[in-house]
Order: C-alpha cells, then structure tokens, then sequence
C-alpha cells in the first residue's frame, strides 16, 4: 500500500524523502538551505519556487493553495530585478530568505529555516515527533499541521508518524475527505490506506458506487486495486446482471 502512496506522492514528498537525517535535538536553525523561483511556462503551469535542502527539494507553485506563501509570491512576482528578501511563515516555523532577481519569478538565493519549539511540543504529545530538524521543513512546505493531525485523528486515522502526517499533507488527505470515504463498503482504519486511496483518485463516489452494487466491508487493499483495474461501480452492477442472466 504504502508503495502506491509514494508512486502517487513522490514530487511533493522529495524533501522527506531524501533528506539527510539531522537529530531533532540540534539547533533550532537550519542553514543549509537555498531557494531557485521559476517563471510559469510549458507544463509548469504556475510560476513556482524550489526550496532546496542538501539533496533534497520540495516545489512550491503559485496557485493560491498555500496562502502562506503570499508574501513569497509577491517578492518574486517582482518585475524589476536585483536583491530580493522573502519570508514564509507557518505553524512548523518560519524559513526567511534572501537573494537575487534577474526578472519576475526567476532569480535563486539561500534560505534559514527555524523551527517553532511550541509546535514540536505539540508534535510529541501526540507522538508525531520527527527524527530529523528537516522533516519540520516539509512540514512547512506540505501544510502540515496539528489540527489536521487532530482532525484525522478524530476521524479514526491517526497518523503514526510524522511521516504519516507529511503523506497525509502533500496529498490532501483532509478529514472532510475520510468522511466521505467512509460507506459500507470500505473499512477504513488505517491513515496509510487513507493516503493510498487518495493517490489512486478514489473518493466518496466511488466507493459508494461499489456499495451500491453490492460490494460491503471491502479492504482498503481491494478498493485500491479495483480503482487501478478501471473497476466502476457501474461496471459491477452490469457484471451482476449479466451473471443473473447466466444463471437463469
């Protein structure tokens, strides 16, 4: 399952996955960080910043869903070029950076992260502490955030890590999202199977199309594969009537 989360995910979650593990327990401050901004243009769709650290990197595009990133967007959409300074503030910390333009959202420069300690203390009374002062970076890069730790918590999918809680982040699992998953027809338990069904484009519809056709209880296992074999919901009840005809 977990296979199919990282297939579907694996853009948004480089800088998890690459990074060089860096003891929780260091300074709160990450240096060793850099920025590169690249104008929109081809299949790049909307300008976007690369957020860059040792060898990993993380990209941001300006589309307007990451609000956070407002004041970002605004000093690089900048039209006129030379020194240009950014900041990007969230609940994991605040990454402040500097550099240079050579035209409207292209340019590249260095950035300093910093942690919040009040945000990781919060992490840790739910056992989400992280194992490296750079997973606190993707956390601000993928939006992830206690209330959605809490809120999928509260809707029977807590995350077991902080790695689950980045997954869960950078492909939008939200709590209105396992809401809608839930029918009688899947059994949903585990954020893992969450994030999977999520990567594969199954939502609330689907499965209540496999409901629908008689389908109870299924594993997040099944319903993921039947979404990978173009199993539809319709397909299945013309399945079921084309056997009833069979059999009589």
């Amino acid at each position: 399952m977990k296979a199919l989360l990282f297939a579907g995910g694996a853009a948004l979650l480089s800088i998890l996955a690459c990074s060089a593990p860096t003891a929780a327990a260091d300074p709160l401050v990450l240096s060793d960080v850099s920025w590169v901004a690249e104008p929109a243009g081809g299949k790049k769709g909307a300008p976007r910043v690369r957020i860059q650290h040792r060898k990993s990197s993380s990209d941001q595009s300006f589309d307007g869903s990451r609000p956070y990133f407002a004041a970002a967007e605004a000093a690089l959409g900048r039209k006129t070029p030379g020194p240009v300074s950014f900041t990007v503030t969230h609940d994991a910390g605040t990454l402040a950076c500097t550099g240079t333009l050579t035209r409207a959202f292209e340019g590249k420069g260095e950035c300093r992260f910093t942690s919040d300690p009040a945000f990781e203390r919060a992490l840790g009374e739910r056992g989400l502490v992280p194992d490296r002062r750079s997973t606190l970076l993707a956390m601000l890069m993928v939006d992830a955030t206690i209330e959605l730790a809490d809120g999928l918590t509260r809707e029977g999918v807590r995350p077991k890590d902080a790695d689950d809680l980045i997954a869960a982040a950078a492909l939008d699992v939200r709590p209105a999202y396992v809401r809608d998953l839930k029918s009688e027809a899947l059994v949903l338990t585990e954020i893992e199977d969450a994030i999977a069904c999520k990567a594969l484009g199954v939502d609330g519809a689907y499965v209540r199309g496999l409901a629908a056709a008689g389908y109870r209880k299924l594993s997040a296992d099944e319903v993921v594969s039947m979404k990978a074999m173009g199993v539809t919901g319709e397909y299945a009840q013309a399945m079921n009537r084309a056997a009833g005809g069979i059999s009589k």
